[in-house]
């Protein structure tokens, strides 16, 4: 009763095809953006906000990239990682080489030189797919990290390997380095993930998406209405991968602080595509709400024993811990194929017919 468009009239196109078009969802969209701008880092503890939360926002910006690229596109990429990596080590050489720019725009310009990097390993595309296009995106994984780990320009020759975030300020607030505090590394990545959630949300939606998703169907039938593959498929590459970057970059930045190239390892690319294929294939809420499973889900099977009193140990609690974790996959695959995103979409269906749902 509560979620009827009836009555909501629309006088121009644009109004129909806008991103919200039910005034329902940009109360709730507007809802909770009050709630994570206003009410989480104020309720928050650091531990939640360190532990849980920011790599959850980063994790989401990192499977919005992947999903546009293997959702959207159909591009299977096992190359996540690698491409975060790109962007944090991007940001690292720049924020070393010129202190005096600002770290945003340094973030802005690690996502670009990721979208570089992910248009030429793109090439590939461009002759074979599917499983063999991953493959391809698999090399590029242990191809960049074992440069990383072996040229000593990328981490300045620091004796232990690794790359360290410096301290940066924003208008005289910390926003990297150990002097800055959860709270505003949290903000920091909360803009980051509305801004370009909205704008992959805007991309999906116009021409560039649609060409995507045709060639995603059906390649040829696509080339033959006038579809470039060419550059369809590049400017997908890129894009995912400028929004890898910058989840990489945030990953060192904001989370982290400091990492070695074991930090973007096999398992993180993984871990981003079981992310996508739990939360939906083409949907920009479906990698939110898959990134929300893939990254909460663990610390409660974590905290489970302690929580309700069962003695356990710590070797026992990992193994049952990753058990019932595999368990869940598993089972959520079999009920709904589609994912979170399309029990997201059911609920609201039913909400709009509601009490009398089908």
């Amino acid at each position: 009763m509560f979620y009827r468009e009836a009555g909501q009239f629309k006088t121009s196109y644009g109004a129909d095809q806008a991103v919200f078009p039910i005034i329902q969802d940009r109360w709730f969209i507007a809802l909770l953006l009050i709630v994570a701008f206003g009410v989480v880092p104020f309720v928050a503890n650091e531990y939640w906000l360190q532990a849980v939360i920011i790599p959850f926002l980063i994790f989401s910006l990192a499977a919005i990239g992947l999903n546009l690229l293997t959702g959207y596109a159909g591009q299977l990429s096992l190359g996540t990682g690698a491409f975060m990596a790109v962007g944090a080590y991007a940001t690292y050489k720049i924020t070393t080489a010129f202190p005096e720019i600002n770290l945003i725009v340094v973030f802005l310009m690690s996502g670009m030189v990721a979208a570089g990097v992910g248009v030429l390993f793109g090439l590939p595309s461009l002759r074979i797919k599917g499983f063999y296009l991953a493959v391809a995106t698999l090399a590029a994984q242990f191809f960049i990290l074992w440069l990383f780990n072996k040229v000593g320009w990328f981490y300045n020759d620091n004796p232990s390997g690794t790359i360290t975030a410096p301290p940066r300020t924003l208008f005289g607030i910390m926003i990297s380095g150990p002097r800055a505090t959860a709270e505003t590394r949290y903000f920091i990545c909360l803009i980051f993930l509305t801004v370009l959630a909205l704008a992959a949300k805007n991309i999906v939606r116009g021409r560039i998406g649609r060409s995507w998703m045709a060639i995603r169907d059906m390649d040829i039938a696509a080339e033959i209405i006038g579809i470039q593959p060419l550059k369809a498929k590049l400017l997908a590459f890129a894009i995912s991968s400028f929004y890898c970057g910058v989840a990489g970059a945030l990953f060192i930045f904001a989370w982290l602080g400091s990492a070695e190239t074991e930090a973007f390892d096999i398992f993180v690319s993984f871990q981003v595509l079981f992310m996508i294929i739990i939360g939906g294939l083409g949907s920009i809420m479906g990698s939110i709400l898959g990134a929300a499973f893939i990254t909460l889900v663990p610390i409660f099977l974590t905290n489970a024993p302690a929580m309700f009193g069962i003695p356990m140990g710590t070797d026992l609690s990992k193994h049952i811990e990753e058990i019932i974790f595999g368990g869940l996959i598993v089972f959520i695959l079999i009920v709904e194929p589609n994912g979170f995103a399309r029990l997201w979409q059911i609920m609201k269906e039913k909400l709009r017919q509601w009490p009398f749902p089908y």
